[in-house]
């Protein structure tokens, strides 16, 4: 019986540089519209992998948590936008609603850390990564998707990292 299922792929990183890669790497293939939801404890990672999403999606804009802020925008060349909403602060999914969650959607693709806090707010369809301390350089990402959007996002990014990290 495996270990996991059909829709997770597991993948330990060695140092933020390396998340950053995977972050890049994954960032290369999104499309407005999509939805990367992020999990993991304080110190997981997940704002060290936005750092590399949003470089590899075409942003130079410094990327910070939005932990205060609630979202940030980054910007490509071309006027595209990336929303980037850290659910840390919010208290359930109401709260994230207010945020207009479809506008942010709809302006380009939409990161949400700490993404369980407003799952209820967030559609079905969505590529998760969650993220765990494994040491004080190494990272376990477990990406699961559903629907066959984020199904074909997964497979470009497990073929571009075996690429990658040969």
């Amino acid at each position: 019986m495996p270990i996991l299922d059909a829709n997770t792929f597991e993948f330990i990183s060695r140092s933020p540089d390396q998340t950053r890669r995977i972050g890049m790497r994954l960032g290369e293939f999104l499309h407005p519209t999509d939805i990367v939801c992020l999990n993991g404890e304080l110190g997981a990672g997940k704002t060290t992998l936005v750092q590399g999403i949003a470089r590899g999606w075409g942003s130079s804009d410094l990327v910070t948590s939005p932990t205060f802020v609630l979202v940030n925008n980054y910007h490509r060349p071309d006027g595209s936008e990336m929303n980037h909403l850290d659910a840390y602060r919010l208290e359930n999914a109401l709260e994230a609603e207010d945020l207009d969650l479809e506008r942010l959607i709809a302006e380009g693709p939409l990161l949400v850390e700490w993404a369980d806090r407003v799952k209820a707010a967030l559609p079905m369809e969505c590529l998760v990564i969650s993220m765990s301390w494994v040491s004080d350089e190494h990272r376990r990402l477990s990406f699961k998707f559903t629907g066959d959007r984020y199904g074909k996002l997964l497979d470009q990014l497990k073929s571009g990292m075996v690429m990658s990290f040969k």
